[in-house]
């Protein structure tokens, strides 16, 4: 097995450059919140309603947790109301842990942020279908989610609060 100055030296003789080999393991994944609040039951239950207004919002985060070993989480809320009142109000944490080698740290918070929630929403995305069909309503289908768009969004939308402030 060569080592990295093996590597560069063939490299240089090639006149290709070689790159670095970024590795990521799932370790694992979990539900670390869950809130599935169903407050107007007997109300939505007698009588056929409205369609409901669903409000969805959510946020990425990530830590370390030792040096190979970071968290990745998901935080996910979704409302669904009508004039009458809230039908139901879930919220969940659903993160995952992973193992990163050689992955650059100017890449690291986008990698954290844009590929591993990537990685693990097709389960919180059956997770948010299951808990509220079993809360009584049709199961709530989430389309996927674009993260390296959030993640530029809001990166932009810090640039430009740091616009404000400057004066």
């Amino acid at each position: 097995m060569a080592d990295e100055n093996d590597l560069d030296s063939e490299a240089g003789q090639s006149g290709e450059k070689r790159t670095r080999q970024i590795e990521a393991q799932v370790v694992g994944q979990f539900i670390k919140d869950l809130s599935f609040e169903n407050p107007n039951v007997e109300k939505f239950l007698s009588a056929p309603s409205d369609a409901p207004n669903i409000k969805l919002e959510i946020n990425v985060a990530a830590k370390r947790i030792q040096e190979e070993l970071f968290e990745s989480a998901i935080d996910f809320k979704a409302t669904a109301a009508v004039k009458e009142g809230t039908i139901y109000h879930l919220e969940i944490v659903y993160a995952g842990i992973f193992r990163l080698k050689g992955v650059p740290n100017e890449m690291l918070e986008p990698f954290l942020v844009i590929n591993c929630p990537t990685l693990i929403f097709p389960f919180l995305r059956r997770l948010v279908a299951d808990l509220t069909r079993e809360g009584g309503y049709p199961p709530l289908l989430l389309d996927p989610i674009d993260f390296a768009q959030l993640y530029m969004r809001r990166k932009n939308e810090m640039a430009e609060a740091g616009q404000k402030t400057v004066n």
